[in-house]
């Protein structure tokens, strides 16, 4: 099958990314076809429901729902209302390639259920050069993000999608549910997405706490899985400087807090501010 038969929905889910949103759907709107982008967005309370509503008046592939939601249940209803076979993720303050779609559509025509691309952080250049703390299982690397992430829509569905209990790391627990449903991850060096890392240090730290939290839920889902994981791979002399020790650290503290509180905590921490719950954001200083 020729790859630009495969048809692609691009599932966004966005809150109050209004400052971003022109920026990402210009990158879009001339990505190869077929091609639909469907964007939920969690009830934002900024602009973002005027600009969607100009792009989708003026673009017929674009599809735009408003319903509170977290960032997992937001991606499961955008595949459930998705027409295409081909599912690809990413985010409403992410930059695509213009070459993105094409390359990713690729990658699925060589039977990949799997796809990965590249990412690439932009915004202050310390944030940018951090690279992500990888794990891999079964010879993947289990923790692509689902800012440049694509998925065959049967397996997705087969999986259940994103589990909803995550508040971080969702997308890497998907990864591992494919990789035990026997599903191959292709890489793709040349599928660029660009990703703004966080603007301020109290952002920065809060995402790198929620992100601790996360990986501790991982623990208890996957703990069979957990075992591959080299604690030796945090302490890379060549990758480690202040802003690496500092998100470490402040991982740590939400990888314990979970361990000892779990979501009691997030009921807590967000009972006077429900929509940091439902947004996906949790108050990371976005």
């Amino acid at each position: 099958m020729e790859s630009t038969n495969l048809g692609i929905s691009v599932v966004i889910t966005t809150y109050n990314d209004g400052d971003y949103l022109r920026d990402l759907l210009d990158s879009l709107v001339v990505q190869e076809q077929p091609l639909e982008i469907v964007i939920v967005d969690s009830l934002s309370t900024d602009n973002t429901s005027t600009i969607l509503k100009q792009y989708a008046a003026r673009y017929p592939f674009i599809r735009y729902i408003r319903r509170k939601c977290s960032r997992g249940e937001g991606r499961n209803i955008g595949v459930s209302e998705s027409k295409y076979d081909y599912i690809l993720f990413t985010d409403g303050d992410a930059i695509a390639n213009a070459f993105w779609v094409r390359k990713m559509r690729k990658q699925f025509a060589r039977g990949y259920r799997v796809v990965a691309g590249k990412t690439i952080q932009m915004g202050y250049g310390p944030f940018e050069k951090l690279a992500r703390v990888e794990l891999f299982f079964e010879n993947y690397d289990v923790t692509y993000p689902s800012v440049n992430l694509g998925y065959l829509k049967t397996l997705f569905l087969d999986l259940g999608g994103f589990d909803p209990d995550f508040i971080t790391a969702e997308d890497i627990d998907l990864n591992i549910r494919a990789v035990l449903r026997g599903a191959k991850i292709g890489y793709c060096e040349e599928c660029v997405i660009y990703h703004r890392t966080r603007s301020t240090v109290i952002g920065f730290i809060q995402q790198a706490f929620w992100n601790g939290f996360g990986r501790k839920q991982l623990t208890r889902k996957h703990q069979h899985v957990w075992s591959h994981f080299k604690p030796s791979a945090l302490f890379d002399p060549k990758v480690i400087n202040f802003w690496y020790i500092i998100r470490g650290v402040s991982a740590i503290v939400g990888y314990v807090t979970c361990r000892f509180f779990g979501l009691d905590f997030i009921r807590h921490y967000h009972k006077t501010s429900e929509t940091a719950i439902v947004s996906g954001k949790i108050n990371d200083g976005t």
